[in-house]
């Protein structure tokens, strides 16, 4: 009798042991205090209940340079300090053809950030991926060193220098050229080229007039005093009277991932929305981790864009407000989002 007692009393022992030294994964008001544990309570009943549903999933996540990736920049670190419920192995690439697309439609990412025309394109060929937020609206500008520049119609018989052929920047353009009555092939010369090269080339004042994103636009301001900025390029969007928003980025997953993992997936969504609030909301130490994972090269950039890159974070149901956005680049040419605008199915929008 007293050996069973005392194999009991060091059972209970080692229990609450491994409870005091166990790490902290779930919320501090759903944890048991180790002084409410009855000692009659059987074995089986540890408090551990609670762990293997925070565990999480493990998730390939594709993001991007600039501003599509800025706002994930709070998730990165959080991961790798173990803070997530989810354990995220990053890809951070540079051109969403080749550093993305074809990972997703190997299997090789679950989630990742695109531009939104790709996005419609990749699902109206594959029909393998839906749309799961919403993440950056319009960050383009023109820039001009000089001042004779003042909207879009002012680019008639100029050479303007910008990037992301074959992208929103391109149809966005065209479209905008359009409607102040320019006609892109002819009226305007565009000239494509990398954004280094364009950002280079702005700085040092080798040209006089360009197209670029945030934060690139933001370097180029911060190097060379003698430029403007000379349009914003949603503030003419705006101007001409195009419906819906512009918006530029998205974060699409795999449907059969989020299918099989829903619960992975939800836990993404409050993640993500979490560490796009904080980057907005803490410029100065959101720079710092933008710089630390590669997604702009300077802090002192990064800063100076966060206020212009019109991160946000729409998911659900409001997602499907950017149809009218689709509409816009379905008219100005169907092949940029795949021929045909997404249906209902396009939208993640599970609970």
């Amino acid at each position: 009798m007293k050996k069973r007692l005392f194999a009991l009393g060091m059972t209970l022992v080692l229990a609450l042991s491994l409870t005091a030294c166990a790490p902290q994964t779930t919320p501090e008001s759903e944890t048991t205090p180790p002084a409410e544990t009855s000692p009659a309570q059987p074995e089986s009943h540890q408090p551990q209940t609670e762990t293997p549903a925070l565990e999480g999933t493990t998730i390939n996540l594709g993001l991007l340079n600039g501003p599509t990736g800025m706002g994930g920049a709070k998730l990165l670190a959080d991961n790798d300090l173990g803070a997530t419920i989810n354990r995220y192995n990053v890809t951070i690439g540079s051109d969403p053809s080749t550093d993305i697309v074809p990972k997703l439609n190997s299997g090789e990412l679950d989630i990742a950030a695109l531009p939104t025309n790709v996005a419609a394109n990749l699902y109206n060929k594959t029909g393998n991926i839906q749309l799961l937020a919403l993440n950056t609206l319009g960050v383009l500008h023109i820039l001009e060193k000089g001042d004779t520049v003042n909207s879009l119609a002012d680019l008639s018989g100029k050479t303007l220098y910008a990037i992301n052929q074959g992208t929103n920047t391109e149809y966005v353009l065209d479209y905008l050229l359009t409607q102040n009555g320019l006609d892109p092939d002819t009226d305007v010369d565009i000239q494509w080229k990398t954004s280094e090269e364009v950002t280079t080339l702005m700085a040092s004042g080798d040209i006089d007039l360009c197209m670029l994103p945030v934060p690139a636009a933001t370097t180029v301001l911060m190097q060379n005093s003698d430029v403007r900025d000379a349009v914003d390029l949603s503030d003419a969007w705006t101007q001409s009277g195009a419906q819906g928003t512009f918006t530029m980025g998205c974060v699409v997953v795999r449907t059969q991932f989020a299918q099989e993992n829903p619960e992975a997936v939800a836990a993404f969504l409050a993640e993500y929305e979490a560490s796009i609030n904080y980057i907005k909301d803490n410029p100065e130490e959101g720079a710092t981790l933008i710089e630390q994972y590669g997604m702009v090269p300077k802090a002192a950039i990064a800063q100076a864009a966060i206020p212009q890159a019109n991160m946000i974070f729409t998911a659900g149901d409001e997602m499907k407000s950017i149809s009218s956005y689709y509409e816009v680049l379905f008219a100005a040419d169907p092949t940029s989002i795949g021929g045909s605008i997404p249906d209902d199915a396009f939208y993640y929008t599970a609970e």
